[in-house]
């Protein structure tokens, strides 16, 4: 951001894989929801049809069935960083009204995301999320 990019200079993977896994879910969280709000943004509806499709993909479960489309292509690399995030979050974090393992699912993808991120791999995370997320 120091050049006056939107976008941080990237980190090597190595520098990014050393972050805390919920470090890499807390920006993987707002890459997820940017990415669910311009694809949205496609389509000509009102602000609020737009809201409400964005709530049904926001959420712990619609992330946990995004990464099962995901899961066979992912590397070894992505995989780990996944896992990792998968197991950061403590029991007594789950929302009362979220599946406790769709929650550690969505967490993972979350972590994920921030790595790719961190890392300077947009091409990969738009290459993930159109699998994730097909067009309608």
């Amino acid at each position: 951001m120091q050049d006056g990019s939107l976008f941080p200079q990237p980190l090597s993977p190595q520098d990014a894989r050393l972050k805390n896994p919920l470090a890499l879910a807390f920006i993987g969280d707002t890459v997820w929801d940017l990415l669910v709000r311009s694809r949205l943004l496609r389509s000509p509806h009102r602000v609020n049809t737009l809201h409400r499709q964005a709530i049904a993909l926001v959420n712990a479960g619609a992330q946990a069935q995004a990464l099962a489309r995901l899961l066979p292509l992912l590397s070894q690399e992505e995989a780990d960083v996944l896992r990792r995030g998968q197991n950061a979050h403590a029991r007594h974090m789950v929302p009362k009204n979220q599946d406790p393992v769709a929650y550690s699912q969505a967490t993972g993808l979350e972590a994920l995301l921030g790595y790719l991120y961190l890392s300077g791999q947009e091409a990969r995370i738009l290459e993930l999320f159109d699998i994730a997320v097909p067009m309608p």
